[in-house]
């Protein structure tokens, strides 16, 4: 009987052990044989090495849910609701790509680099805007970084590490306009799902794939493969405010930290920028176009302080008024630096006749 008692025991306790492997072999990460393609989610591609999943995935359980809704909110700020009719517009002064394109805008998804994404926005034809690009919102994990807290207060404490409570701090705040519903919300997360990055955006070497397709495969280590793939873009925008120049007549230039602008680049941003909100007053109540009058009279408040002034306006904003909450965002120092600012100011006093090349 004892005897038989120990090889039950053993019987059983070998029958525990194989039902752990299994459960750690069924629960686990799996290895998997599948090719890697430029197309792969990227998101999709972290969870298959093990992290953790990103937790805004849009809810379609809601009525009504759906990224076409999603994108009529971000690209026009109205769509129809689920029971039919069309809802009430989200904001009465903006969309959401009055500051945000929803296309790559960056050459090198690690850096920040204003000048490369300047001349990577001007070759496929898109604005130059303050806000980071919503292309890829969905596989960052921080927002309203840096110095937006100083702008924004408390508001950002929810908004940090939740991209819902992003959008709603953007829709209110930001845009001026009401919060949107569950389902609205829900649609706008779905849309940018679709703007999602793939393997391709992260323009890895042959071997660095290789790397990570044996990583797939349990022959090589997933954690290191995670970090590598997340090493080539950013997990959320740094934002670091400035200010104006001590001395607005002269600009930055006299304070000896940039060189002399580029009237060149200057006018890049002019009509990439400059023009997207406030040609035909489209987003502003303060109206540019290409004529000498716009140039003249921007040059003829270099110097002052008020809401006409070049520094003023690049580095603090405006403030929305009674009647006019339409309103110019700042630029951070990582959207437009110093010496970018002298490169417009350059170009507006070439237009306005007032610039030499001896400058």
């Amino acid at each position: 009987m004892q005897k038989t008692s120990r090889l039950m025991k053993s019987l059983f306790f070998g029958l525990f052990v194989l039902a752990v492997l299994v459960a750690g072999t069924a629960f686990g990460p799996q290895p998997t044989s599948a090719s890697l393609s430029d197309t792969d989610s990227l998101a999709e591609l972290l969870e298959r090495l093990g992290d953790t999943p990103l937790p805004h995935r849009p809810d379609f359980s809601l009525p009504g849910v759906s990224a076409e809704r999603g994108r009529e909110i971000v690209l026009r700020g109205i769509t129809g609701k689920p029971k039919g009719g069309r809802i009430g517009k989200q904001s009465k002064h903006f969309e959401c790509t009055a500051c945000h394109n929803v296309e790559r805008e960056d050459p090198d998804l690690a850096r920040v680099d204003p000048r490369g994404r300047l001349a990577y926005v001007v070759e496929r034809g898109l604005p130059y805007l303050p806000g980071t690009t919503l292309y890829g919102v969905v596989n960052r994990t921080s927002y309203y970084n840096g110095d937006y807290e100083k702008k924004y207060g408390e508001l950002v404490k929810p908004a940090r590490n939740d991209l819902r409570e992003a959008i709603q701090l953007c829709a209110v705040e930001c845009s001026q306009g009401r919060r949107l519903k569950d389902w609205e919300l829900e649609s706008v997360l779905a849309y940018l799902w679709t703007l999602e990055l793939r393997l391709s955006d992260l323009r890895l070497s042959p071997e660095e794939k290789a790397t990570v397709q044996r990583a797939l495969e349990g022959q090589a280590d997933r954690a290191a493969a995670v970090a590598l793939l997340k090493s080539r873009y950013l997990q959320g925008a740094p934002a670091t405010f400035g200010t104006p120049p001590e001395d607005r007549r002269l600009g930055y230039q006299a304070e000896g930290a940039v060189r002399s602008g580029d009237p060149d680049t200057g006018r890049l941003l002019y009509e990439h920028s400059c023009l997207h909100c406030h040609e035909n007053q489209r987003y502003a109540f303060f109206n540019l176009d290409d004529s000498a009058l716009s140039f003249r009279f921007l040059e003829k408040h270099l110097g002052d302080y008020s809401r006409y002034n070049l520094y003023q306006v690049v580095r603090y904003g405006t403030q929305p008024l009674p009647g006019k909450r339409a309103y110019m965002p700042n630029y951070t120092l990582e959207k437009l630096p110093d010496d970018m600012v002298e490169d417009l100011r350059a170009y507006i006093e070439l237009r306005a006749g007032k610039w030499t090349a001896s400058q």
